[in-house]
């Protein structure tokens, strides 16, 4: 059994910075690819970044490409999303996702496990 649990959402002023955290447990080959994905009322579900927790690979959405980063610290099972620059269409809530490979990383339905989701807002 995994588990995904998120913090860190808050709301801040545009240009500004946010770091979401998502602690995972249970088997660790079920989330060898961990992922940031966020909706938007009224919108789908869109991958934002990626890592494959083995080999260290990270996948970026086109826009958020140099300004959010995704890493990990295996001791503490644990992926972050470090968000700069932040713009108002960033506003979305937040999940963390697992799955085993990072094959379309970017497709909400290829995820079986996700967290419960923190909640973004960014303000002009």
């Amino acid at each position: 059994q995994v588990q995904l649990v998120e913090s860190g959402g808050g709301s801040v002023q545009a240009g500004e910075s946010l770091r979401l955290s998502c602690a995972a447990s249970g088997s660790s080959y079920l989330r060898n690819t961990m992922s940031w994905f966020r909706q938007a009322p009224g919108k789908e579900r869109e991958g934002v970044a990626s890592v494959d927790t083995a080999g260290g690979s990270e996948y970026y959405a086109d826009s958020v490409k140099g300004r959010f980063t995704i890493s990990q610290d295996n001791a503490k099972n644990t992926v972050y999303l470090q968000m700069n620059s932040l713009k108002p269409e960033d506003t979305a809530m937040y999940y963390c996702a697992a799955k085993r490979y990072s094959f379309r990383w970017f497709e909400a339905r290829e995820y079986g496990l996700w967290g419960q989701g923190t909640q973004v807002t960014v303000s002009s």
